[in-house]
């Protein structure tokens, strides 16, 4: 049984979270099976492209479905990237798409002053103490490649924010759901080191349950 599922659903190349996982000594898993999805600890949720595209491929699968039941049952989830942005009400990319609504919020597009996408790395100024974050510096650098932000309605969420013309959150954490809006694959150490904590609250999520259970 695979510790972490990162769930295939068609978009983006995936092997890239898996080694990242791999390196920080986590059992992980590409998938596409919804048996093996079902099996994991965990769940990632990644994102590459357009924020439509990736809501139709996610429901085409009815995967959409199986995360919010999933959610429901407590395993934790981690969306990366357009991931993260899935995770909101709605996004306004090529007008408005739907996401899976776990989080209340929507999608907005850089303001025309900016060079998008922001490409490259930028510092997460965190806003409060969380596993996810455990060990990693404050105004940590981390690798972007986005042209939208999050707009979040409950701040509560917000553990890490970063400034591109406007700061916007970059890391949301609500119960077992977490979001990052850059790479962690592809930020060195600090990303490692996120990846990590997401395997140790994971861990930690199912050592209390087994606990509970005896």
């Amino acid at each position: 049984m695979p510790g972490i599922a990162i769930i295939d659903y068609g978009v983006g190349n995936l092997r890239s979270v898996e080694k990242a996982f791999a390196s920080t000594g986590t059992e992980a898993v590409v998938s596409s099976s919804e048996t093996v999805l079902r099996q994991a600890s965990a769940l990632v949720l990644p994102g590459v492209g357009a924020f439509a595209n990736c809501m139709t491929e996610l429901a085409a699968r009815g995967f959409d479905k199986f995360v919010h039941e999933s959610v429901a049952q407590g395993k934790p989830l981690l969306g990366v990237c357009v991931g993260m942005q899935m995770l909101f009400d709605e996004s306004e990319e090529f007008g408005k798409t739907r996401g899976l609504g776990l989080l209340r919020g929507r999608v907005r597009r850089f303001g025309s002053d900016l060079v998008v996408p922001q490409v490259g790395w930028n510092q997460v100024r965190q806003h409060s103490a969380h596993p996810l974050l455990d060990g990693v510096g404050d105004n940590a650098f981390f690798y972007f490649v986005h042209s939208y932000f999050c707009e979040v309605d409950d701040r509560a969420v917000v553990i890490g924010e970063t400034d591109y013309g406007v700061p916007y959150a970059s890391v949301v954490a609500q119960g077992t759901i977490c979001g990052v809006q850059f790479h962690p694959e592809k930020s060195q150490a600090a990303g490692l080191r996120l990846l990590a904590n997401f395997s140790s609250m994971t861990m930690e999520l199912e050592r209390v349950s087994t606990t509970e259970i005896v």
